[in-house]
């Protein structure tokens, strides 16, 4: 076998394993329209958790509240963690939520032109939500970035919880106010003022009417 022989067939070879790593790390594949539209949801949740929350989508709210959503929801659902910092040492952290939201929100009513969306917020993330609505408040801010008004119908429902807002009287656009619910516990000092700061962390309450709130709108 001749030396430029060996190396075509090593080649080859090599070609032929790099493209199985590179499917099996699904890099570099293309998804088609028909797989696409198996991974949309009728209803995609989109939730920006609240200050270093842990959890994934946020052991607060974002968790138990996308548990009680897909089980008592009639149609399928899918969860969407929103990357940014969460950190107010951040500066940016607020608008890079808005960034990651819109971003996100924008993509999928793209690729699954039937999917809605609801929008959850918790203490930070309720400011992220604000400023993705374009609520006035958060216009003062630099770098929002905010759904455009074609999207905008198809928001099912705006969930906030711990809504600093609140304290600043700041309230969402009139379009999104019949679809939007605020929660505040008693107490919480970061959207009434409270004085009990462990009430910022008790939500379980409010989880039921939120759901209630979403199946009225389907």
């Amino acid at each position: 076998m001749t030396y430029r022989k060996v190396v075509r067939i090593v080649a080859r070879q090599t070609a032929r394993a790099l493209s199985v790593l590179l499917l099996s790390a699904g890099i570099g594949t293309v998804m088609s329209p028909a797989a696409m539209a198996q991974n949309c949801a009728a209803i995609d949740v989109v939730i920006a958790r609240g200050t270093h929350e842990p959890g994934y989508l946020g052991a607060v709210i974002g968790d138990p509240l996308y548990a009680a959503l897909s089980s008592q929801l009639p149609v399928r659902t899918s969860a969407h963690r929103v990357e940014y910092p969460a950190d107010l040492l951040v500066p940016s952290s607020v608008s890079d939520g808005t960034r990651a939201m819109t971003t996100h929100v924008l993509a999928q009513a793209a690729a699954c032109p039937d999917q809605r969306f609801v929008l959850v917020g918790y203490s930070q993330g309720a400011a992220v939500t604000h400023g993705v609505l374009g609520t006035h408040a958060m216009m003062l801010l630099p770098g929002m970035w905010v759904l455009p008004p074609e999207v905008s119908w198809r928001v099912v429902a705006v969930l906030l919880f711990g809504d600093p807002l609140r304290l600043v009287g700041g309230t969402v656009q009139p379009w999104y106010a019949d679809r939007t619910a605020n929660y505040c516990a008693a107490g919480d000092p970061v959207c009434a003022g409270g004085i009990f700061p462990a009430a910022h962390g008790t939500y379980q309450w409010s989880f039921t009417a939120a759901t209630n709130q979403v199946g009225a709108r389907l």
